[in-house]
């Protein structure tokens, strides 16, 4: 049965940040190899039952060698699933044209989980003292998870570890880790290629280098198992990009020749990824096949600058160039776009950075979302419903009227009495802020 096979493989991607702490590379081959022997032993027709008595007892022994998951590793790891099977589909349509009329598989997902982790968000937040953002100082089990240091102590900097001058003529619009993993990033440039670095072994490397674009790339993002980059680029193209070999596997061109200004993978399903335009547009695009997803698509009130999904997928951000945050509702199944909010930050002001993120604490559950608005503020919202309402919980000074800033959330905001966030300006030094 591949259902079973398929859930294996969920339950071992889950735990994968956990594996080799100290060898970071070896947790995708690890989970590559475990994916082609499950593949293989599916079929030689055991039966359902031991399967699934296999699947209870490594779940069991999982928890009991790692403890607990994190909120947030849970909704990465349900994807992984779709993430992993991305580049196999891609290679298969590659080589059997036949296969370009398939169909692909379709999920369905109640969208009951989602108001009732809203309701339970609403308590917890109302219990907590007014304007608190994060936990409290009764936060005893997540600090103690933690190490019960500060934030002071785990941001402390010192030192220069390496510098990378592959862009040095040109500005570098995105800098990003890959999901789970502190020693693999990459990075976009307006010279029109992309570089994968390597922080170990010593000493930090360019992996590899993502050349094909003919005009500057704006935005990447990486898929959930890290074998997959998709960029856009003024020239028009989205390209996905094999991180193994810097090979580019397809490039789809926007159906309206725009320049193409942000991309972001569907969390649930890396087959998907939503693309936005200069001509403000927004579309759902199947990578695996290079199509636009039918009912996919909408349109803002200016370029489309930014776009972020919520952990479970089921509600997308998009900000423009006018001042204003769209809430979309995404259709699991279909991949449908249904415009649900709008909020206009300033009018005339751009929406340059969208982050959504869950509290994994168990003391503070907020879904969060983290603006920068060319208004010379970076703002902290609270979602509030199921269809992806912001309420203002506070605003911090930084100084950028019209330039690219780009903030997220730092990755130990969750276990603390105290959460920051970081932003970088393409002409000014990256800050952490409290």
């Amino acid at each position: 049965m591949a259902a079973v096979w398929q859930q294996v493989l969920a339950v071992d991607a889950r735990y994968n940040a956990y594996r080799t702490p100290t060898f970071p590379q070896f947790r995708t081959q690890y989970i590559r190899r475990r994916s082609q022997l499950l593949r293989e032993n599916a079929k030689c027709g055991f039966e359902p039952g031991l399967r699934r008595q296999y699947l209870r007892l490594r779940s069991q022994l999982l928890a009991l060698r790692y403890g607990p998951l994190s909120e947030q590793s849970s909704f990465r790891a349900s994807s992984v699933r779709s993430s992993r099977t991305t580049l196999d589909r891609m290679e298969d349509f590659e080589e059997d044209p036949r296969a370009q009329g398939a169909r692909g598989h379709r999920r369905s997902v109640s969208r009951g989980s989602y108001q009732l982790q809203a309701q339970m968000n609403r308590a917890v937040y109302d219990e907590r003292p007014p304007g608190s953002l994060v936990p409290t100082s009764v936060a005893e089990a997540s600090r103690a998870m933690a190490g019960d240091t500060t934030l002071s102590e785990n941001y402390a900097f010192a030192g220069m570890h390496h510098i990378f001058d592959q862009h040095v003529d040109s500005a570098v619009p995105r800098l990003q880790f890959a999901n789970d993993d502190k020693h693999l990033l990459a990075c976009c440039s307006l010279d029109g290629t992309l570089s994968i670095m390597t922080l170990s072994p010593s000493p930090p490397s360019v992996k590899v280098t993502l050349k094909g674009h003919g005009g500057p790339v704006t935005d990447f993002a990486w898929s959930l198992s890290n074998d997959i980059i998709v960029s856009t680029s003024l020239d028009g193209m989205l390209r996905i990009w094999n991180t193994e070999d810097g090979r580019c596997i397809r490039e789809v061109r926007d159906p309206e020749s725009s320049e193409l200004l942000c991309c972001t993978f569907q969390p649930m399903n890396n087959n998907l990824t939503v693309v936005g335009n200069s001509k403000h547009h927004l579309q759902v695009v199947n990578i695996s096949t290079g199509k636009k997803v039918k009912g996919g698509s909408s349109k803002l009130t200016g370029r489309v600058l930014s776009l972020s999904f919520d952990a479970p997928g089921k509600i997308l951000w998009a900000g423009d160039d006018r001042g204003s945050i769209f809430s979309f509702l995404f259709d699991m199944a279909t991949g449908k776009l249904t415009k649900a909010k709008r909020l206009v930050v300033n009018e005339g002001s751009s929406i340059c950075s969208i982050s959504a993120r869950s509290w994994i604490s168990r003391e503070a559950r907020d879904p969060s979302l983290l603006v920068n608005a060319c208004v010379n503020k970076l703002l902290l919202y609270r979602v509030v419903d199921n269809e992806g309402t912001l309420q203002l919980k506070r605003s911090f000074p930084i100084q950028h009227g019209s330039q690219l800033v780009h903030s997220i959330f730092c990755p130990l905001m969750s276990f603390r009495q105290g959460a920051c966030v970081g932003k970088t300006l393409l002409s000014a030094p990256a800050v952490v802020c409290e």
